[in-house]
């Protein structure tokens, strides 16, 4: 059964849109709910995941005010290239920002797989006004952090409880392939699932 359209109940490469909010030196090293090391491996690899199925990205920084030391780690950065606008911001709700909202709506896909630092703050706040607004909003968990466990586990709960949909990186990777008909993607998707091992554990 071909699901591949925009109705498509899951997610798949032609209804979703990844977006990656503050994933910036200090942020990074603010983070207490997880590895310093193990947080970048995670978000990098969510990164390459929607990069293997060709997912829009809307990528976007804090304050960053152009300094090379304030903008998106190199990890990511490498990742998605050159050819994705970055939005800097001054709103710590990303959602509040001109430029990245018209950019997360231009797409025209309902369902936003995101990431962001904090999880409490710059992920929380953007995930209930994307729910508020009709889309379906998928933090991937083992890729965000908080300034403490409990401020992290808190904001998920709170992400739940409004709707959001919670989901892990090898969830994210299986969900996206779905089928091994899509061989375009198997070598990718093997790849991704053996590099590093997949993914670090929380």
């Amino acid at each position: 059964m071909d699901r591949r359209g925009k109705d498509d109940e899951l997610l798949s490469p032609s209804n979703s849109l990844l977006t990656i909010i503050d994933y910036q030196p200090l942020q990074v090293n603010s983070i207490g709910s997880m590895k310093h090391a193990d947080l970048i491996v995670n978000a990098t690899m969510v990164a390459k995941i929607a990069k293997l199925y060709k997912l829009p990205i809307v990528l976007t920084t804090v304050r960053a005010n152009g300094k090379a030391e304030n903008d998106t780690i190199p990890s990511i950065k490498k990742v998605v290239g050159d050819f994705h606008p970055s939005y800097d911001r001054t709103s710590i709700n990303a959602w509040e920002d001109k430029d990245y909202n018209k950019a997360v709506k231009a797409p025209n896909r309902k369902k936003i797989i995101i990431i962001a630092l904090w999880t409490e703050a710059c992920l929380t706040f953007p995930t209930l006004d994307a729910i508020k607004e009709g889309y379906e909003v998928y933090p991937v968990v083992d890729a965000v952090g908080g300034t403490s466990t409990i401020a992290h586990e808190t904001a998920l709960r709170r992400l739940e409880q409004a709707g959001a949909h919670l989901i892990t990186i090898p969830q994210m990777l299986c969900e996206l392939q779905r089928d091994w008909n899509r061989t375009e993607t198997v070598t990718g998707f093997n790849k991704l699932m053996t590099e590093n091992g997949g993914f670090v554990p929380m």
